[in-house]
């Protein structure tokens, strides 16, 4: 993943001048030895100048952990801790933070050794409403040295994905294909978020990929495709042209990141794409999303944006899919019930036409695609990666600013089954609890488009807290609820 940000916490403890500093102090040492023995030190900066209990205090510690180069803030209340200083510290500091406290050690020492910290995580929520400064609170932010190490560990995805959108560009490539308004991208949320767009004609990457005809580094793209491909490579015709189009795609992202650190592309890849450029994108597609460059189909400008947050997020290679087709009764019947534990309405399928990275197919076949070819000489249609996608745990999600401008999102976790598709493209066999009554009253009742982006591995508790950070108003962050906790729009009447 060359495209993510390196998160370097700098963690503040934090002291009330009525408590023992010394408090502060040993507890902050703990926490710093139970993460660097359990996790990453490289993740953690220790501030070392002072423990914070005044404003100048506050200055100081935040010249330090901006001098060594900390991209987020964790405030450790070792006790009470000085609401003031604390707060303002997480408001002068330009990164995301959090706030986590430290809880008693023993009964032997609740007299000198109570820092009340329970309580100053109240003073310290109230303060920084009181400034409307945003900050990521854990579930239960009080705990011992080894909890709070667990805390800080769990931030460090959520920061990743949050640096990551404060320096990110989209770059898109053309309008949308026509009949495809469901992926409409308002794009006035984007600069809510912080996020920088660059919006390209098709004509503009058509002028550019002919620009790279004959381009010098075209067999060594090719020779990495073949090895990449193996025995799936069906069209190998077709390698030195995509070869082409990769290169065109990555000297075009070194011209125009401009300022910005990250970049995501929405792309479009039909109807004219075919028989102009005389291939289908998906391969390419697949590639540099595998190398964390999230590049969305049909310019789905919010599918690319929720991409690169699931790869900030999981620190791996996604893909962003159709919410596709109902899986047969008969396939239903044959392969899952009383195999799995899912009712049929709990599975569906997820398809793009070959946009997956090979590293999360089971097996993978360069081809053309069967639904362009339906209108279209098949030679013009090379360029898909097809194959079921390997099974094993996935969140399946997205951030979007719908069709009345607001910024919703939505979170489900599940599983791709092991299941043959027995169909063409990119796709896997998907379980949801409760998928059937989540697509009628989050996914339709909340006009979500059919593209939804996926993360191989749970990653739902992350995903939901970065859409909190954000913004996304907590009753448009949606997910899929059991069947004892009905959806609003619910019939309560239904048998």
């Amino acid at each position: 993943m060359n495209n993510l940000p390196k998160v370097k916490i700098g963690i503040v403890a934090v002291s009330r001048d009525c408590f023992p500093e010394s408090l502060s102090v040993n507890r902050r040492q703990a926490l710093i030895k139970a993460y660097t023995d359990k996790y990453d030190a490289t993740d953690i900066y220790e501030c070392p100048i002072c423990i914070v209990e005044s404003e100048i205090h506050m200055v100081q510690a935040l010249e330090d952990i901006k001098k060594a180069g900390c991209n987020a803030l964790c405030v450790y209340l070792g006790n009470f801790g000085p609401e003031i200083s604390e707060t303002l510290l997480a408001k002068h500091f330009e990164g995301p933070k959090m706030f986590c406290a430290a809880a008693e050690e023993t009964q032997n020492d609740l007299c000198g050794g109570r820092g009340d910290a329970y309580c100053g995580m109240l003073n310290a929520s109230y303060n920084l409403k009181l400034r409307n400064v945003g900050a990521y609170i854990p579930e239960y932010p009080v705990g011992d040295a080894e909890d709070c190490a667990k805390m800080i560990n769990e931030f460090v995805p959520i920061a990743r994905a949050l640096v990551g959108l404060s320096k990110l560009k989209i770059i898109s490539f053309g309008p949308r294909p026509l009949n495809f308004l469901a992926c409409n991208a308002p794009i006035k949320q984007l600069y809510n978020l912080g996020v920088e767009i660059e919006e390209n004609s098709e004509l503009d990457l058509f002028e550019a990929f002919n620009k790279h005809a004959g381009d010098a580094r075209i067999p060594e793209v090719v020779k990495d495709m073949e090895a990449e491909l193996g025995a799936g490579n069906k069209k190998p015709e077709v390698l030195a042209k995509l070869a082409q189009y990769e290169l065109t795609l990555l000297d075009w992202i070194e011209a125009h990141k401009g300022y910005r650190e990250y970049v995501a592309i929405a792309g479009k890849c039909w109807p004219a794409f075919q028989t102009q450029f005389g291939f289908v994108p998906c391969y390419v597609n697949s590639r540099l999303t595998g190398r964390g460059i999230p590049v969305s189909c049909e310019v789905d400008i919010y599918g690319c944006l929720s991409e690169f947050i699931g790869t900030a997020v999981s620190d791996d290679i996604v893909t962003l899919l159709d919410i596709n087709n109902s899986v047969p009764k008969d396939m239903y019947k044959e392969s899952i019930e009383g195999k799995f534990d899912y009712k049929h309405t709990d599975t569906f399928m997820g398809f793009h036409c070959g946009n997956t990275c090979s590293k999360k197919l089971a097996f993978h076949e360069m081809k053309y695609q069967m639904i362009m070819a339906r209108a279209l000489p098949i030679e013009v249609t090379n360029g898909t990666l097809e194959g079921d996608i390997m099974p094993g745990d996935i969140t399946f999600f997205r951030l979007q600013s719908t069709a009345d401008a607001k910024i919703r999102a939505y979170v489900a976790e599940g599983e791709v089954l092991p299941v043959a598709t027995k169909s063409f493209g990119g796709i896997g066999v998907f379980a949801i609890k409760e998928m059937g009554r989540f697509y009628r009253h989050v996914l339709i009742e909340k006009n979500y488009p059919h593209h939804g982006a996926v993360t191989f591995g749970h990653h739902g508790k992350a995903l939901y807290e970065v859409f909190k950070y954000i913004g996304v108003p907590i009753e448009d962050i949606n997910y899929n609820q059991p069947a004892s906790l009905p959806y609003p729009t619910e019939n309560p009447f239904n048998k």
